[in-house]
């Protein structure tokens, strides 16, 4: 549970403005703000099963818009390149860490 909870809080990152207005609302109040769906129910006036559906349709929005644009892989493959960078630069005396150093900015700089 906890690794969709991360993973979902990430997509949201990505994608929250992509979302309908209750949504995104009720996605937030769930997930970052972590009540329960009686809790958001009660706050909206609305039944826990209206909540829970609209959190279903938002977590699967943003799984699709994901599977579509895949902002949040190319994020991790810049983060991971941009790690490499980081231990290669505090090792930078070597010649060949130099030429990897070399690639890695290559790489990074066809990311978009």
């Amino acid at each position: 549970m906890l690794e969709k909870t991360n993973q979902v809080n990430l997509l949201f990152d990505f994608y929250a403005p992509l979302l309908k207005g209750k949504q995104r609302e009720y996605l937030e109040l769930y997930y970052l703000d972590d009540l329960s769906l009686g809790e958001i129910a009660e706050m909206h006036e609305v039944s826990r099963q209206a909540v829970y559906d609209h959190i279903k349709r938002a977590e699967k929005q943003l799984f699709e818009y994901d599977q579509k644009l895949c902002l949040a892989e190319r994020h991790e493959n810049r983060m991971n390149v941009l790690n490499r960078m980081n231990e290669l630069v505090s090792e930078l005396s070597e010649s060949e860490t130099r030429d990897e150093l070399n690639t890695l900015l290559h790489q990074l700089s066809e990311m978009d």
